[in-house]
């Protein structure tokens, strides 16, 4: 059920919240004040585990022990001052499996885990078609989700099934080891394929279908209510107060957008990551007819967004800059050299395309199986042509994105950008003029941890609401227009690159 808590206000100004973000490259702890000033950050790096190819796990636990050597890095910087409430984010999708004690069953299966195509044609047969899917989730099923991953470890990994008292997230995980309490909240919730975003419930229909049972779920709270008190044996561990209220938090996308204070419908953000995405709020739940785009809860009350996602964005061009730049691996301007070899290249790359699905791709194509490739290539390209389209790639996908968000009537007039590509000039203008809107950035570029924090704050009453603690801390740069020339040059290149999935297929 969704409840909205009892949370008392606060009105101390020196008060500092703690925002988490439990990533897929690291554990971020972030210390904000009352004005939104980043007192403190600190980051602890994970690994990822690839057993077999297209899957992807962590160990839950892991999450945890970096969670705690952040948040302690953190408090050290700032001993004198006190946490008055926490905020966590995570990344979607991915599956925790406890047993009744709590206890950690086997590694999580991440969002860009590609293992659970026949799961995903059993779910939607059981549901009896997408269109049924539509009406109870809003979302096809997808390999990224949850509830495919549930279906997975009851097949193929029955003793570890039987086992199961408990599924959770990566952020709900880690609110669960300091408090005690399982919960989640709705933005989390709406990428698990069992959540319907449009009630805000789970599907009982679609659980009853696929026979699991809804005890395995969670209670589902507001993303800015307190689930939660830290524990007497998380704060001897942490170094936390005992009794630190800890909110819901939310999904790292929607706290994201929070964090950069898009919650309004009419606004957008263009966000890279290890992944990208194209994200616009509304004030309904508002569904593409072909499920191209994501409909989930946003962290704002009353607000969903429609989101475009990009499996591979910046780890794409990380790939490229490991594989084909790896004289400039220890550079310290390895990516303004990258940058300049780009920029000297005229737009379109002189036919070279990059197809950016190393690891399958969702929107536009929904495909696990899709793989990158760079297509075009003669003897007289040479690696800035390679790294021009590679730019282009990730902004021509993402363009998918932003093309199906107009067709559902979502056409902002201009497009904040967030992330590794917000901080290139570079990238800044190759997305200008992709998408043929001018751009923006926040004077807020902390990422999840950040709106984590906004929320953790809003919890405790230091502000009536999230729009109002976005509006008190975030302001954004003038927006800067693409040169109508330059947008009509992507016309044809980025014509090319939708041609070239299909002609990838068929070879």
């Amino acid at each position: 059920m969704l409840f909205t808590g009892n949370n008392p206000p606060r009105t101390d100004q020196h008060a500092l919240f703690l925002g988490i973000d439990v990533g897929t490259s690291g554990v971020k702890a972030m210390l904000v004040d009352v004005r939104g000033d980043v007192i403190a950050s600190a980051v602890t790096p994970l690994t990822l585990s690839t057993p077999h190819p297209g899957w992807a796990e962590q160990d839950p636990d892991a999450w945890w022990a970096a969670t705690v050597t952040s948040v302690r890095d953190v408090m050290a910087m700032r001993p004198e001052r006190s946490i008055e409430s926490i905020g966590i984010s995570g990344q979607m999708h991915s599956s925790v499996f406890l047993d009744r004690h709590g206890q950690v069953i086997r590694p999580a299966l991440l969002w860009c885990d590609g293992r659970t195509t026949h799961e995903c044609a059993v779910i939607t047969a059981a549901a009896g078609g997408e269109a049924v899917l539509r009406e109870w989730v809003r979302n096809p099923a997808l390999e990224g989700f949850t509830l495919p991953k549930v279906l997975w470890l009851r097949t193929h990994e029955p003793a570890a099934f039987s086992r199961l008292a408990t599924v959770l997230l990566a952020k709900d995980f880690i609110r669960f080891r300091l408090t005690g309490t399982l919960s989640t909240e709705p933005s989390d919730a709406s990428g698990t394929l069992m959540f319907d975003p449009a009630t805000m419930r789970w599907s009982e229909p679609l659980l009853s279908a696929v026979g699991v049972s809804a005890a395995l779920l969670p209670d589902v709270a507001a993303s800015a209510a307190v689930h939660g008190y830290v524990s007497a044996d998380s704060a001897r561990v942490t170094g936390l107060r005992a009794g630190t209220p800890v909110v819901g938090g939310g999904a790292d996308n929607a706290c994201g957008a929070a964090g950069v204070g898009v919650l309004s419908s009419g606004e957008a953000v263009a966000s890279w990551g290890t992944s990208g995405t194209v994200l616009a709020p509304t004030n309904q739940p508002l569904v593409d007819p072909g499920l191209r785009a994501h409909t989930f809860c946003h962290v704002a009350p009353d607000t969903w967004y429609l989101m475009g996602v990009v499996l591979s964005a910046g780890a794409a061009f990380n790939w490229f800059r490991s594989q084909c730049a790896r004289e400039l691996a220890d550079h310290d301007d390895a990516l303004p050299i990258l940058d300049r070899e780009a920029a000297s290249i005229a737009p379109g790359a002189e036919g070279v395309v990059f197809l950016p699905y190393l690891q399958g791709e969702r929107t536009p194509h929904r495909d696990a199986s899709a793989r990158g490739a760079f297509l075009g290539m003669s003897l007289a390209h040479t690696r800035a042509h390679m790294t021009r389209a590679v730019l282009e790639g990730v902004c021509f996908a993402l363009n998918d994105s932003l093309t199906i968000l107009r067709e559902l009537g979502l056409s902002p007039e201009q497009l904040l950008l967030t992330g590794g590509g917000a901080r290139s000039p570079l990238i800044r203008r190759l997305q200008s003029e992709i998408f043929g809107v001018p751009v923006t950035t926040s004077n807020r570029e902390e990422g999840p941890a950040y709106g984590a924090a906004l929320l953790a704050a809003v919890g405790v009453g230091a502000f009536p609401d999230l729009v109002s603690a976005a509006r008190q801390t975030i302001e954004r740069a003038p927006p800067s227009a693409p040169d109508p020339a330059a947008v009509a040059a992507y016309t044809e290149p980025y014509a090319r690159f939708r041609a070239s999935f299909a002609s990838s297929l068929q070879r």
